[in-house]
């Protein structure tokens, strides 16, 4: 499994309780404070200086699993949340009081400091920021520019630098702290990707959840379809077969589950078609849009570059788009571990409905008491490739269009470049673009293991990536353009392309 540390269990808990009580019917103004009473009690842990703030923190946490803006009081957040209501704000969000304003100072003298005679880190400073006190170099931070010189002239190494673990994370410089220390997200900069969710080890930062509104949906006897990512293989406990997921969606309420792997074989041919209608003729390299935090990053710091992005949907929307066209009033609820994904749906609201990843969807079952390892287990064959189902793991994309490629015009010279991380994307980009990698046709993953390696999973990555692999050889078709007539049947003329 994934690491759980305390941030987890609190964070599930939470997501597990709000889910308890609306499925009882029993989440309005009164009872929505038993959230806060199972969670932080007089006998329980203690993270933070005293009970009020773990109960403050958690209010926070609970607004933000309803949807709802942290200016209210949680009985009306719920009351909002029961009647449907989503709050207009980023998917990704700090939480004030959990946010420890990390006392640090980027570079810090440690007792390495031998006070050497030569005082390099003295002579290199421009701002003479640097003094000797009590037989050690001192930082004087109201001189320092945080140059980084010091540093690099200390050859005993003395001198370290230290940043924020939010910070840290994030690739594209779109969080930095405040006046008072706290994390601020910029989100003209952020692709909401979630990596800071993930290394904030005070749970500071979380996402928006609409966990209260899909249970109304499926009280209310909707048809409400769960479009389950290729990455969903493994996620809830590498015993449990896909079947057991499917039969534990419709225990829940779910009218339908498919795989969002027959989304990626369409994608799979249309950007193949693309690639061989573009790159010869206008660009000299094209990339993959299935990643929206990847596509987000090069609007918003490249978009001189935009043009070079595939224009094709990606298999969410592909998948959605589907389902859509046989049932106009279907409600459709993308499965998987991403939260950019969340950001995506926004901007194609008529077919997508909600996003959850797997840890909310693990958190759903919980709150209605369903252990999916009971679960019966049934026939269940996969309706995609192999390569589409490979589409969860780094490379799966570009292998399958390569071969996709390949069988549709064998003349078609695919040379393919991939990164993993938004920074290395973003670098790869610039070299494609000034010709230093020879190379047409890049795929770009915002999570380090592509999507087995996202903010939302449940298992480790090493292991979902083999647990995929197994999976995918599992079809009976190998690529794409094998899958040409089911996609024929299912598509009736729908566009695949956002221009």
């Amino acid at each position: 499994m994934a690491d759980v540390t305390e941030v987890v269990k609190i964070r599930r808990k939470v997501l597990s309780e709000i889910a308890r009580l609306a499925f009882v019917e029993d989440l309005d103004k009164q009872n929505i404070g038993e959230v806060l009473d199972k969670v932080v009690h007089e006998t329980g842990p203690r993270y933070r200086c005293c009970v009020h703030k773990e109960r403050a923190v958690v209010k926070d946490r609970v607004k933000f699993v309803l949807a709802q803006s942290l200016d209210m009081g949680i009985s009306e957040a719920a009351q909002n949340a029961l009647n449907g209501h989503i709050a207009d704000m980023p998917i990704i969000n700090i939480m004030p009081e959990a946010c420890d304003q990390c006392p640090i100072d980027t570079y810090f003298v440690t007792n390495a400091c031998r006070n050497c005679i030569a005082h390099n880190c003295i002579a290199s400073c421009p701002k003479r920021a640097i003094t000797v006190v009590q037989n050690q170099a001192y930082i004087d931070k109201t001189k320092c520019v945080e140059c980084g010189l010091c540093k690099k002239s200390c050859q005993y190494g003395a001198i370290v630098e230290i940043t924020r673990p939010c910070e840290r994370a994030c690739d594209i410089g779109a969080i930095k702290a405040d006046k008072e220390r706290r994390a601020v997200i910029n989100y003209d900069k952020c692709s909401q990707c979630g990596g800071c969710k993930m290394a904030c080890p005070f749970g500071a930062i979380t996402e928006q959840s609409f966990t209260v509104q899909l249970i109304q949906k499926i009280k209310a006897g909707k048809r409400v379809y769960g479009i389950l990512a290729p990455a969903f293989i493994s996620q809830f406990g590498i015993k449990v077969k896909p079947s057991q997921v499917v039969g534990a969606f419709k225990k829940i309420g779910f009218y339908d589950v498919q795989e969002v792997s027959f989304g990626a074989d369409i994608v799979t041919l249309e950007e193949a078609k693309e690639f061989a209608e573009k790159v010869p003729k206008e660009h000299s390299f094209m990339t993959t849009s299935c990643c929206p935090a990847f596509v987000d990053m090069v609007n918003k710091h490249l978009p001189e570059l935009k043009d070079y992005v595939s224009t094709t949907v990606s298999p969410m929307v592909a998948n959605a788009k589907v389902i859509k066209s046989a049932d106009p009033d279907a409600v459709i609820v993308f499965i998987g571990p991403c939260l950019a994904k969340k950001v995506e749906a926004k901007q194609y609201p008529e077919f997508i409905d909600f996003v959850f990843t797997f840890e909310e969807i693990e958190s759903l079952f919980v709150g209605a008491g369903i252990n999916i390892s009971e679960i019966a287990e049934t026939e269940f064959e996969t309706i995609a490739s192999r390569d589409g189902n490979a589409f969860a793991r780094a490379g799966g994309v570009v292998q399958a269009v390569i071969n996709a490629a390949a069988k549709i015009n064998p003349n078609l010279i695919v040379k393919p470049h991939r990164a993993e991380g938004l920074q290395n994307c973003k670098t790869a980009l610039l070299q494609l673009k000034a010709g230093k990698i020879d190379a047409n046709f890049f795929e770009g993953m915002a999570c380090i293991g592509g999507c087995v390696g996202g903010p939302g999973i449940l298992t480790d990555m090493r292991i979902s990536n083999k647990m995929v692999d197994t999976f995918a050889a599992s079809s009976t078709m190998n690529a794409a353009p094998d899958n040409q007539k089911a996609i024929d049947e299912s598509k009736k003329d729908l566009h695949w392309h956002t221009k």
